[in-house]
């Protein structure tokens, strides 16, 4: 039997019974729930985001310790080291770590002296904590449903995208 409902009043909302108003309440899980279409977080959209800072991360991280391999090896190019400290103009870069060798390489940089240089726009490239704390609030995002995990998310993807972002202004 459906639910009843009756208007029989002209003046103010019709009356609705108590079981017309349960079966209008839509029930809450504490999972990413299945595709339900409604407001800008449902269970698709929370998986998506958090799968693509997970890869975002994952990438980033991989880059990132092909970075810091050639600075400890002692073959440092301006890319590198440019990408590991958010350098962007090559001036600055004869400035905080001297002139390179002969074949363009900086062979006495260390992973400290990179550290020491690094810049805001290097965080967001090439910090391994950076990545590391938005590769685990994506995963957080797949087990806790709450508001704040929700904008922490958003944050990570920011993040991520910011990192991106930047690095398209390095030197080639």
């Amino acid at each position: 039997m459906p639910p009843a409902s009756c208007s029989t009043s002209t003046i103010g909302p019709p009356f609705r019974s108590v079981e017309a108003i349960a079966a209008s309440v839509r029930p809450r899980h504490a999972y990413i729930g299945g595709m339900s279409g409604y407001g800008p977080f449902d269970g698709f959209t929370i998986a998506a985001i958090a799968v693509a800072v997970i890869l975002s991360a994952l990438v980033s991280l991989i880059g990132t310790s092909a970075r810091k391999r050639s600075v400890a090896l002692g073959e440092a190019k301006a890319e590198d080291l440019a990408e590991m400290t958010g350098i962007t103009d090559p001036k600055q870069l004869l400035v905080a770590f001297g002139p390179p060798d002969m074949g363009r390489v900086w062979r006495t940089v260390t992973l400290m002296d990179v550290r020491k240089a690094r810049q805001p726009q290097g965080w967001l490239m090439s910090s391994d904590l950076v990545d590391y704390g938005c590769a685990g609030v994506a995963v957080l995002a797949f087990f806790v449903s709450h508001p704040l995990v929700y904008g922490a998310l958003l944050f990570a993807l920011c993040l991520q995208i910011g990192g991106w972002i930047v690095s398209t202004r390095l030197p080639k």
